[in-house]
């Protein structure tokens, strides 16, 4: 489910045997994405890029906005209602003035009114997968769904489709963009002259580009820092973290895909209730209700979380276990859901040890983990970008490969 590939707004594809069929296509302009792109740019972000902002004001929201002029979700397949969408030389949003209140928000001054629609859109880009879900379990029959496309890195619905019942396995592609495209390049060439597609399970996305320590230090010194080399970062980074530290965390190779899982993060103590007010405001420089996510330890998961204790891509959104809310506010949104990160000892052994590290120390194996990176900015990239970036923030420390600089 995306904008729109070529033509197509929604697909659904049967895989077995080693091939892909065609099962349903549904046509741009009747594409969930472009109806939510629209309120995205009608409450004053900015549209193709600013989508989690509405996701994330959602939950501040209440039901009671009617969206059916927009879009038809008691249709199967939904239907996009486009001219109510589009200005057509009018002005911009004018079928949209059946909603009370002017477009465009300010950041720090969101009304009630622009929550509600947040909550009314996000509510119906739910609905609108959910059935779309259901439809191709049907017509298949196969209860094993992989999502894929920009509408699924809507993680909130995820969350729900997974925990639904209707699916019995979910696998969201986690780079699931445009930027997933070259993923369907590499492997389309299998598929012809009848070839298969190899089948085996995606367990992490550590594809980027990787620096050693030499280039590391030799950054390091270009920039005359002072540094201190780490016979252990992960124990350092866990007992700074531990103190209340905001650390910036840049390990190995990079990941693929919008999310940072432990590589190129920024990572503080989720128990704090403030944390995230902190690095909002004094690191990320972004919106009040921009939330966090947390990095489990794949083991500890199912301590804290609901469901999903299976999410290595920090891609579905599961219910925190009310006894545990206390225990990690700063990562545990205004509806009580979290987007967790699952980390494993043998894909990724020096993260899982710091936060293993960090919960020997104060019985909490959860990180808060932010991509490290300033709002508008891209994810650091260099261990140049890494060290600028540190420099403009509020962070406290630096984990650089084996080294770690302080302000």
């Amino acid at each position: 489910m995306d904008g729109r590939g070529a033509w197509e707004a929604t697909t659904i594809w049967h895989g077995h045997d080693g091939r892909l069929d065609p099962v349903l296509m549904i046509p741009f302009p009747d594409s969930v994405e472009y109806c939510y792109s629209e309120f995205t740019q009608f409450l004053g972000f900015q549209r193709n890029s600013d989508e989690w902002k509405v996701m994330g004001l959602a939950p501040y929201g209440k039901p009671g906005v009617d969206l059916s002029a927009f879009i038809d979700l008691k249709a199967v397949p939904y239907r996009i209602h486009t001219k109510q969408l589009v200005a057509n030389g009018a002005a911009p949003f004018a079928g949209m003035t059946a909603l009370p209140g002017p477009a465009g928000i300010a950041e720090s001054n969101t009304d009630d009114r622009h929550k509600d629609i947040a909550y009314a859109v996000q509510d119906a880009c739910e609905t609108a997968m959910m059935i779309v879900v259901r439809m191709a379990i049907e017509k298949t029959p196969c209860r094993n769904v992989c999502l894929a496309g920009g509408v699924a890195l809507n993680s909130k619905a995820n969350g729900k489709i997974a925990a639904s019942g209707l699916v019995q396995k979910l696998f969201v592609q986690p780079a699931a963009s445009d930027a997933g495209v070259a993923l369907g390049a590499a492997l389309a060439p299998y598929l012809d002259d009848n070839g298969k597609l190899p089948n085996k399970p995606m367990r992490h996305e550590y594809w980027g580009p990787c620096f050693d320590d030499e280039a590391v230090e030799s950054a390091l010194r270009t920039y005359k820092l002072r540094y201190t080399g780490l016979p252990d970062p992960a124990s350092t980074a866990a007992k700074l973290l531990s103190q209340g530290k905001i650390l910036g965390w840049f390990q190995a190779r990079m990941e693929f895909g919008p999310r940072a899982l432990g590589s190129r993060s920024i990572l503080a103590d989720p128990r704090d209730p403030e944390m995230n007010a902190k690095v909002n405001n004094a690191v990320k420089f972004r919106e009040w209700w921009r939330a966090f996510a947390p990095s489990f330890k794949k083991e500890a998961a199912g301590e804290y979380l609901e469901s999903a204790t299976d999410s290595p891509f920090m891609i579905l959104t599961a219910q925190v276990r009310a006894e545990k809310r206390g225990v990690i506010p700063s990562v545990t949104h205004v509806d009580g859901s979290a987007r967790p990160q699952t980390v494993e000892k043998e894909i990724n052994p020096l993260y899982w040890r710091l936060i293993d590290e960090f919960g020997k120390r104060t019985r909490v194996p959860v990180i808060m983990n932010t991509s490290f990176n300033l709002r508008g900015e891209a994810i650091v990239h260099t261990p140049t970008d890494a060290t600028r970036t540190f420099f403009s923030s509020g962070m406290d420390a630096l984990v650089i490969g084996s080294f770690l600089v302080e302000k």
